[in-house]
């Protein structure tokens, strides 16, 4: 997971494209936007990264930022 690219996605694509963009790489089809990553599990991982940060931002009105950091964290958590 790069956090660069995550946070690429968040300044390009809405939650709807990011969405649209999960369903592509379940369904094994060609992606539409540009996601980063050396395979389609890295490119998964960044688009669901995005999707879930920019759901926090929608349902709980906070900064994008402020959810990224979040969201590291709990990533970080979860590895330790």
């Amino acid at each position: 997971m790069k956090i660069a690219a995550i946070k690429k996605l968040l300044e390009h694509y809405a939650l709807s494209d990011l969405k649209k963009a999960e369903t592509l790489l379940e369904s094994g089809e060609p992606l539409q936007i540009e996601v980063e990553g050396d395979d389609e599990g890295e490119q998964f991982t960044h688009v669901l990264g995005a999707i879930d940060i920019l759901t926090r931002v929608e349902t709980e009105q906070k900064e994008v930022s402020v959810a990224l950091r979040e969201f590291t964290q709990r990533v970080r958590n979860s590895i330790n």
